[in-house]
């Protein structure tokens, strides 16, 4: 069935959350992030790795197929895919907090390979601060588009894309990591774990998740340019492309550091698989 634009403005409930220093740390540990800032419970509360907010939003993804109505089959809901994202980072996450995620459909278009759809994720604290909010980017492939009704925001514009200037590092993905990252991250398709169902797909096996691979990326980036104080970060994403199987070693390329006119600092990257094709493009990655 056509996804309708009348659907734009919806938001799903409110999801909430206590993040705990057991959830962090498997968080990180499924991505063989030992940082201590993630880890040691004896420095304070542990902090949460930059990409830990997908694990919030993944219950709201969720129930954005209600906003959708009856439009959407099970077939075609299937045939989504999370194709870019943009995470900005507010407030540090830390142990003992409560936070609630809600989705909010903020635009549907037309787009060749389907119906594209951006989602706005914003989590809040208990006096209802934002701590951090993403846009998500997925396509339906297939479905057609009907309606016209406008966008409800702009998304804020992405930073520049830079050069990439030949700096590359090898990231190893070990067999069994989508396994791994499924159990600590809390975030459950079954692409990603079960091959049979992975085939039935029409994948050649199950794959690693795209907010994986971006962590793998954005651990790597949070080590060499903040020394592990993820507290620097403050947005980071990309575009999510081919598909990484297992195991195999991926390459991180980078750009050179630039500075921004809000005094921000801004490296772009792209992440390839083990076949030499884009698993990430136009990545970003902005601290201060």
């Amino acid at each position: 069935m056509p996804l309708d634009t009348v659907n734009i403005g919806r938001s799903t409930d409110y999801f909430e959350h206590i993040v705990d220093a057991r959830w962090l740390m498997a968080y990180a540990a499924g991505l063989n992030d030992l940082n201590p800032a993630y880890m040691d419970t004896t420095a304070g509360a542990v902090h949460a790795h930059p990409i830990f907010p997908v694990c919030l939003e993944w219950p709201a993804i969720l129930a954005t197929r209600a906003l959708l109505g009856e439009n959407l089959s099970d077939a075609e809901s299937a045939r989504g895919v999370h194709a870019a994202h943009d995470l900005h980072l507010l407030r540090p996450i830390k142990a003992g907090t409560r936070l609630r995620t809600r989705a909010t459909l903020i635009a549907i278009e037309q787009i060749k390979p389907g119906a594209g759809y951006t989602l706005r994720l914003d989590t809040i604290d208990d006096v209802e601060q934002l701590v951090c909010q993403t846009y998500q980017f997925g396509i339906y492939r297939g479905v057609p588009v009907i309606g016209a009704t406008p966008p409800i925001t702009e998304q804020p514009a992405l930073p520049a894309t830079q050069p990439l200037d030949g700096t590359s590092t090898r990231i190893a993905v070990a067999a069994g990591s989508a396994h791994r990252y499924t159990e600590c991250a809390r975030i459950w398709n079954p692409i990603h774990t079960d091959r049979q169902f992975a085939q039935n797909a029409g994948l050649p096996d199950i794959i690693l998740h795209g907010t994986a691979t971006m962590a793998l990326a954005v651990t790597e980036l949070t080590n060499r340019l903040v020394a592990g104080d993820s507290q620097r970060v403050v947005r980071t994403g990309g575009r999510f492309a081919a598909m990484v199987l297992m195991p195999s070693i991926l390459e991180l390329n980078t750009s050179a550091v630039y500075q921004q006119d809000d005094g921000t600092h801004l490296v772009s990257f792209a992440v390839t698989n083990a076949d030499g094709a884009l698993a990430i493009n136009h990545g970003f990655f902005v601290f201060r």
